[in-house]
């Protein structure tokens, strides 16, 4: 569960690798707990299914961990080493761009012992893409194709997506075509993901490289380049990380012979889960807390750094 993507995966419970049984990549649009549920629904009605074992990530993993009842909630870095290792166990640098931050994740021996993150700028994420395409008046679909037509990428700044957007903005004035334009700002994102990520970092092949940006072509060619060596694109790359939740999942329950906590489709569907914001005013911190409730009853909450956590927990 991300920012900008909630993606599904089912993998065989018998099979000893990743065999992926379903998925479904959706668009959060700033409703969590309602495309949780889409998900949920799409999933059930996909087949008959027994979930042996439920686990969740993203930046939104402990609210679906709570609302799924899941037996594992594990950060991005390690659900997207673990997806990579098992569809190849050489596999030595994970280049990971989703709609709300970028990663680095460097291996060795099938440990991972180095990452970085950009989460501060939106000008190396997919989100940033998805901005520059809606300006062009594309599609995202159609812009990494566009940008494989460019003869003379422009070079444009991006560092910044306010310096990025009137850099193109500029160019689109002075007659520059469209596909040097899109060829551009992959050529940016790219510098901008190796020189703030990958400073000082040696990138050994192989290299694999995940996220819904995987699918770009633009990206895929100035990324190789840049690199000067070929880039693994998984062929599950958009639900990589979904894929290595479910396979630590898989390792906590046992492979399925330990109870899983899952609360199950027909009681997640059919129950009403909503959040409450409030400001806790107990002392001078004055945090602000996160409630999850489930058809009146409360779940769980997060954000106060004294350890009181919930309202009925306030009251003492």
């Amino acid at each position: 569960m991300g920012s900008v993507s909630t993606n599904f995966v089912l993998l065989d419970g018998q099979g000893g690798g990743s065999a992926v049984l379903w998925k479904k990549y959706l668009r959060t649009q700033g409703a969590p707990l309602a495309v949780l549920k889409t998900g949920l629904r799409l999933m059930s009605e996909s087949g008959n299914w027994q979930i042996c074992g439920v686990g969740a990530t993203g930046s939104g993993r402990e609210l679906a961990g709570v609302v799924l009842g899941a037996d594992l909630v594990k950060n991005e870095i390690t659900a997207h080493a673990a997806a990579a290792l098992s569809v190849d166990g050489s596999v030595s640098t994970i280049l990971e761009i989703g709609g709300q931050d970028s990663k680095l994740i460097i291996l060795r021996d099938g440990v991972v012992v180095d990452f970085a993150m950009n989460t501060v700028c939106a000008a190396g994420t997919g989100s940033f893409l998805d901005q520059q395409a809606h300006r062009l008046g594309i599609s995202i679909e159609e812009f990494g194709a566009l940008a494989l037509r460019s003869k003379n990428p422009v070079r444009i700044a991006g560092r910044c997506t306010v310096f990025a957007e009137s850099d193109m903005v500029h160019k689109q004035q002075m007659g520059v075509d469209i596909a040097d334009i899109a060829a551009g700002l992959c050529a940016a994102m790219v510098r901008n993901f190796l020189s703030g990520l990958a400073k000082g970092r040696e990138l050994l092949p192989l290299i694999f490289f995940q996220g819904g940006v995987a699918a770009n072509a633009g990206m895929r060619r100035f990324f190789s380049e840049a690199l000067q060596q070929p880039l693994y694109v998984p062929e599950h790359h958009e639900v990589m990380g979904a894929i290595g939740a479910a396979l630590l999942a898989k390792e906590a329950v046992g492979g399925g012979t330990r109870r899983t906590r899952f609360l199950g489709l027909d009681k997640i569907l059919h129950s009403q889960v909503t959040t409450q914001v409030f400001e806790c005013g107990r002392c001078p911190n004055c945090c602000e807390i996160s409630e999850v409730w489930r058809d009146g009853a409360f779940l769980a909450s997060w954000g106060a750094r004294c350890g009181r956590q919930g309202r009925a927990d306030q009251s003492g």
